[in-house]
This record gives C-alpha cells, structure tokens and sequence, in this order.
C-alpha cells in the first residue's frame, strides 16, 4: 500500500485503536504528507500530543471537534484522501441508560461524517463496526448496525463521486480501554473477580489485529464490504484464570444489553458472505460493483447457506497459557 503524500484523518483518534494506528502509520508509512487526530476531548488529545509530540512528529495535527457537528466534519475533512472513522460510544450498559447520547453520536454521527465526506475530497472512508452489531440486542449494536448500514448505502448515493466506504467489524480488542482483561487486572488486587455468566464467550482480536484490519479495508475494498476477520474465541472463565488463578470467581450476572455469546455473521448474512482466506466479508446484497469480477480478484469462495460465525461455536479457542502469553505481549510487559 502506497500513501505517500496522503493526508489521513482519524475520528475518535485518541482511543486504543487510534493511537495504535497512528504508531503504526507513522512506522510503516512515514512519507504521508498529514495524520489528523479528530476527537472531543482535550484532555485526552493534550495526552496524546506527548506521547506524538509534533517536534518527532511533524505531520500529526489535533483537531477539536464532535461527529455531531456535520459543519466541523466537513470543515475538517478538507484536503483529506482517508477518513477512518473509530468515534462511538461503545460502553453497552450506558448506551441503554443514555440512548439519546448513543444515537446522536453513533447513528448521526456516521451519516455526518458520510454527507462531510461526499462534499470534499476524501477518496476513501473505513468505518469501525462490533460484533455486537450482529443481530444486536442492545441500543449499542442496534446503532453500530444502523450505521454499517449508512455507510455500505453510502456507495449507492456517490453519484460519479470516485469515493469508496467499508466497514470493517471485530470482537473485543485485547487490552483496549474499557475492556476486561485490564479490568481484571485492577480487580485481583480485591481478592476476587466478578463474572457475569460462567458460560460467557467473546470473539478476542490484539489492537495490531484491529489495525490490520482498517489497513486491508483502506488498501483492497471495492465499496461496500463488511469486512470481518477470522479470529479465535475466549471462555471469560479462562480469561479469569490467566490473569488471576489464585482470586475467587463472584457471579454477578449479565449487565443490561449483553449477549452470553456474541456474533459477527448471522445465518441470514451467509447469503452475501465470502471467504477471503484471512477474512470474511458480507457483501451489499445488490453490489455496485461486478461480483464476478470481485470473485475473481480475490479467489473469493462462498460461505454455505446458513453459515455462522459465533463465539460460542467457533472452531478456534486461546488457551489460559496463550492468554498469558498474549496479555504480556499486548497488554502489560511486566505482567
């Protein structure tokens, strides 16, 4: 992939996934010519500008600013090739306490990045998507879903625009913030962790993974495409153990919203789902692109009718050991 002299924008970029991949962009491709982190919040932002101080960095540039205001958007997204679009609130017990907030920001979030982004020049667009927006049962991925849909629709309404949107969706990203594994952490000092349901799976993919992702979808996406990885699941009473053989289990139940076992293609989306090798991908059920010609370039094989992918039925599990060993390599060298 080349992006010499492109100028990448990044919504929400001083999350785990943004900060992950403006290390990895400024590594791999230190000629783009401008990496703007997009956010709300300052405090974070004036973290961030430390940890990519502009001296080292001379490309970042921050930018102040909400996905609610189509204005800022497209003010912003001026002079910009790629829009990686990670801003979202994405804690699923406030999103059902705060539905409001969660809809404005997730669902006219993305149709505002969407209209900013068909007036200027942006070439190329990556949303990112959850597995919790698969057959959702809670606001969180009923917005998720709602705004995969806006942004794979999105195709249709270009016009002679060259532009392209695609989604990309994962499971949990491993030692991201808010996520359980460094939650454990801070728990096993108490003696005790608390377990929602001992049956509990969830899909588990590394921040690099999550990376490689947004990489794919910038570099090979035709439009249109959810594109999804093949990854392995985790039992949460074997993640319990990794981090903290010695705790006692207390079951507190599942909070409001949350699944036993998640998903990332349902039955109904076999229909459209091909194998890539790597990754999965669901494709618009009318595409605006040749479908053979797709299949070809990508020695795209069909999914069977009636495929799924869910965390309780996967084919490929982490073990507690291998849960060690990636907590140490993704989340705390020390632990």
């Amino acid at each position: 992939m080349n992006l010499e002299n492109k100028t990448i924008l990044i919504t929400g970029g001083t999350g785990s996934l943004g900060k992950a991949l403006t290390t990895h962009i400024f590594k791999n491709h230190p000629n783009i010519k401008k990496l703007i982190i997009f956010s709300r919040d300052e405090q974070k932002q004036f973290q961030m500008s430390h940890e990519f101080p502009e001296s080292k960095f001379p490309q970042i540039r921050f930018l102040l600013g909400d996905v609610r205001d189509e204005q800022r958007l497209v003010r912003a997204f001026h002079g910009v090739d790629i829009v990686i679009h990670a801003a979202a609130m994405k804690h699923v017990h406030l999103a059902e306490y705060n539905p409001d907030e969660c809809i404005k920001t997730n669902v006219g979030g993305a149709q505002n990045v969407i209209h900013a982004a068909l007036q200027t020049s942006v070439g190329n667009v990556v949303a990112l998507s959850t597995d919790k927006a698969c057959a959702p049962i809670n606001l969180y991925g009923a917005t998720k879903l709602t705004s995969d849909k806006l942004f794979v629709a999105a195709n249709n309404i270009k016009g002679t625009n060259p532009i392209k949107f695609s989604v990309v969706r994962y499971g949990n990203v491993m030692g991201s913030n808010g996520s359980v594994i460094p939650f454990f952490m801070k728990k096993k000092l108490e003696g005790k962790l608390p377990i929602t349901d001992t049956t509990m799976t969830r899909f588990n993919i590394s921040l690099q993974g999550g990376v490689d992702m947004v990489m794919h979808a910038i570099d090979k996406a035709w439009g249109g495409e959810i594109f999804i990885p093949k990854i392995p699941s985790y039992r949460i009473t074997d993640v319990a153990e990794a981090v903290a053989p010695d705790c006692n289990l207390e079951i507190v139940g599942i909070r409001p919203g949350e699944k036993i076992h998640e998903e990332m293609i349902t039955s109904s989306d076999s229909y459209n789902t091909y194998d890539l090798g790597r990754y999965y991908t669901i494709l618009p059920s009318i595409p605006n692109f040749n479908l053979d010609n797709f299949i070809t370039s990508f020695n795209a094989v069909k999914v069977p009718e009636g495929f799924t992918y869910n965390s309780g039925t996967n084919t490929e599990w982490e073990t507690v050991e291998g849960l060690r060993d990636l907590i140490k390599e993704h989340v705390d060298s020390n632990f």
